[in-house]
């Protein structure tokens, strides 16, 4: 482990390439379905495979796709693009090259917002954001000789979003990540699953002196699959590169892979040389051009962004940034609180039972808010009999929610009558309970009257267990100070 003394020596520099399949039903060139999880080599066909004779088409969607994510980056459309073939051998690769943007990637600069762990909100520069297809799958199992190959994925659209060598913290770099994906979705332009590999990134991690004027040697680490992965890897990446120029041994430049059981990354093949790709224009693939027209009906179908929700939520339903941050963590459940807010004036209360009951709900049954069986009405409903005191937060949370969420169409008033679950305001009930609990509790209110106040939470749960969850708690809290306080008195 190097000294933090050691550490401050040194200035890391990393760069992101994100890759984000499209939601295209069909593959960027042909006609082969582009969907997750079909059994190996089924979404397959002749152009898939690079039959002899085949030709590519460009799937429209991909480009229009690309645009929109370009637009929520700041980043300059290209209004003339081509198609590059970019030449290299996988096994996954059955054309022996690959089809992506070099020269003209249709979007060019712009940034992401992302804000770093000091609370501090920094632009991260973009160098470009370009179309291209992906390969195949390499399978290697565990004690078997061969290898398979699994060309689904193989011409599936992405989009590799590169950054600009401009992070400095593996922490930022998490939160990049995770911003892009946050993006991705709300633009419908990829579903951020990446446990199935729908968005996954690599890492250039450098590091150099802090007086230094170059950048040092940079090593690449391929295909991670969380934030805590990435995270992880470059951490790893910065201390051996650290501890390799301490020892006054090179770091060599290479690409190198992430271990998720050890956090350690090991070499995979060495990049000393420049690869030659040979790049040229693909001839089978005509310029593109966006026209004014494309660019414009593109740009009004843009979705409201997660940062201007979040201003809205601060300024107009005057939450915590915290709150306003957590509720655009999805677009469905940003969309579900304005759907709240437009039904009653309880914003808070509203924040406050999608963070907590409802999340609680989600989680406990996996799924995400476009799967809650809860309307809007009916949970604004709910909201509003607790505003109102008409029922306890505790006996609505405990009682009434999991039935609502049960049966969604519940007469929830009408049900809670029945039950008899209707908070009680009236005085002298909850003081005869006050009364009863004093008199069972006589060492403790001795111990309220010796200055040990905090008990009063002791007194409170007997009060709300007795009365069954009916009693206004705010009121029996202020009857319950007030009679111990006569107790005292005399």
């Amino acid at each position: 482990m190097i000294t933090e003394s050691i550490r401050e020596k040194y200035t890391v520099v990393i760069g992101l390439e994100v890759h984000a399949q499209l939601l295209t039903k069909s593959k960027i060139f042909n006609s082969d379905e582009s969907e997750y999880g079909g059994a190996p080599n089924t979404h397959v066909g002749v152009i898939t495979l690079a039959h002899p004779g085949t030709l590519p088409r460009l799937n429209r969607l991909a480009i229009e796709q690309a645009i929109k994510m370009g637009l929520a980056c700041h980043s300059e459309i290209s209004r003339f693009q081509i198609f590059d073939r970019k030449n290299y051998f996988y096994p996954d690769l059955p054309k022996g090259y690959q089809i992506t943007q070099d020269r003209t990637p249709i979007c060019k600069g712009g940034y992401v917002s992302i804000k770093t762990k000091e609370g501090k909100r920094i632009d991260i520069a973009l160098n470009r954001i370009h179309l291209e297809e992906d390969a195949g799958k390499s399978i290697h199992l565990e004690n078997e000789l061969d290898t398979l190959v699994d060309f689904n994925r193989a011409g599936v659209g992405l989009i590799e979003i590169v950054t600009e060598p401009v992070i400095r913290t593996s922490e930022d770099a998490a939160t990049l990540l995770a911003e892009i994906r946050k993006l991705v979705r709300y633009l419908d332009v990829c579903d951020g699953n990446m446990e199935e590999g729908s968005l996954r990134c690599d890492a250039n991690v450098s590091v150099m002196l802090c007086e230094a004027k170059e950048f040092g040697k940079k090593v690449e680490v391929k295909n991670m699959n969380s934030f805590r992965h990435v995270q992880r890897a470059i951490d790893h990446e910065v201390e051996r590169q650290i501890e390799l120029i301490e020892k006054g041994e090179p770091v060599i430049s290479e690409t190198r892979t992430f271990n998720i059981n050890d956090g350690k990354t090991y070499a995979m093949r060495t990049k000393e040389e420049l690869n030659d790709y040979r790049y040229f224009p693909d001839p089978d693939l005509s310029p593109v051009v966006i026209s004014n027209e494309l660019l414009g009906r593109i740009k009004s179908m843009m979705p409201t962004l997660p940062q201007a929700l979040v201003d809205k939520f601060v300024s107009h339903y005057q939450l915590t940034e915290y709150d306003a941050l957590l509720l655009t963590e999805a677009k469905e459940m940003a969309a579900f609180f304005e759907a709240l807010c437009a039904l009653n004036t309880l914003h808070k209360e509203n924040a406050n039972w999608l963070m907590g009951p409802v999340k609680s709900f989600l989680n406990e049954n996996n799924i995400d808010i476009a799967a809650f069986p809860v309307s809007a009405d009916k949970l604004s409903e709910l909201i509003s009999l607790v505003h109102k005191k008409q029922l306890s937060y505790s006996i609505a949370v405990q009682r009434i929610f999991p039935l609502l969420a049960a049966s969604p169409q519940l007469d929830i008033l009408s049900h809670a009558k029945e039950l008899n679950l209707l908070q009680v305001n009236n005085d002298d009930f909850i003081i005869n309970i006050i009364g009863a609990v004093i008199i069972d509790f006589p060492e403790k209110v001795e111990e309220y009257q010796n200055g040990k106040k905090g008990i009063i939470t002791m007194f409170m749960g007997e009060v709300m267990k007795r009365s069954k969850g009916k009693a206004d708690p705010k009121a029996a809290n202020e009857l319950l100070v007030k009679k111990l306080n006569e107790i005292v008195i005399r």
